[in-house]
This record gives structure tokens, C-alpha cells and sequence, in this order.
């Protein structure tokens, strides 16, 4: 049951990061066709209290929609962005933050993101030893 409330919130967010622009929009005139196309980046990303995500319940979710502009319910979208585009949009090459102690308490916190990274699909999941050590793992694409 856990896993379905998962993919019914990625998928509804998923839409609305991805078609929620092209709501209401009407046939482009040559007046206002971009000026060039873009290939898009748009991603839902969950953190949830557990040790992996099909085991969990997402507490938090936001949209982070990267092309062709940061946009999206994630709360510093200009710096995850920039963040992502300086990693290739990969999350495993995100740089911790220097000087950041934690302690070592083990409260597990996953973290999922689903989406479309510049054109390719992306699904990744990654869980840390606790909420300091997450928000410790990027500048800004974690925390929120």
C-alpha cells in the first residue's frame, strides 16, 4: 500500500512537472515559438524516515524543474539546478558540503527522485544515516 501512495504521488507530481506548462496553452503562433527548443529536465524528488523507499512513506515532496528555467515547489530551484547541471545530473556526484559535522546517530532517511534528467529518464534512490547527513550529502538539491 506504501509503495502504491509512492508511485501515485511520483507520477502525479511527475505530470504536473512536465505537462503542468503546457496546460491552457494554445497553438503556437511563429510570434511566439521559443527561440530555440530545449531538451527538459523535470524531476520529483521525496524524502521519507526509513532504510529504502518501498519501505517508507514520502514525508516531503517537491518539483524541480530545470529546462528552460528553474522553476518547480523546491525552495532553492536556481541552486539545486545549477548544482545539478555542474554534477551531469548525477546523483552520486553531488559534493558534500566541507566542514559539516554529524553525529552518528542512525535515523535513516531515503531520498527518491524520478523524473527526466535532460531528455533520459532517471530513477534514483539513495538512503543516509540521518537527516544532518543528508542535507550534508549536496549544497541545496537535498534540502528541502
Amino acid at each position: 500500500m506504501r509503495n502504491t501512495a509512492r508511485w501515485a504521488a511520483t507520477l502525479g507530481l511527475t505530470a504536473t512537472a512536465v505537462c503542468g506548462p503546457l496546460a491552457g496553452a494554445s497553438i503556437a503562433s511563429p510570434a511566439t515559438a521559443p527561440a530555440s527548443l530545449y531538451t527538459p529536465s523535470a524531476l520529483v524528488l521525496t524524502i521519507g524516515q526509513g532504510e529504502s523507499a518501498a519501505a517508507t512513506s514520502p514525508l516531503r515532496a517537491v518539483t524541480l524543474t530545470c529546462a528552460p528555467k528553474a522553476t518547480g515547489t523546491h525552495p532553492a530551484a536556481d541552486a539545486a539546478c545549477a548544482e545539478l547541471r555542474r554534477a551531469g545530473g548525477d546523483f552520486d556526484a553531488l559534493s558534500a558540503a566541507d566542514g559539516v559535522m554529524c553525529t552518528r546517530e542512525y535515523a535513516p532517511v531515503v531520498v527518491t527522485v524520478d523524473g527526466v534528467w535532460q531528455g533520459r529518464r532517471l530513477s534514483y534512490e539513495r538512503t543516509f544515516a540521518n537527516e544532518c547527513v543528508k542535507n550534508a550529502g549536496s549544497a541545496s538539491v537535498f534540502t528541502f
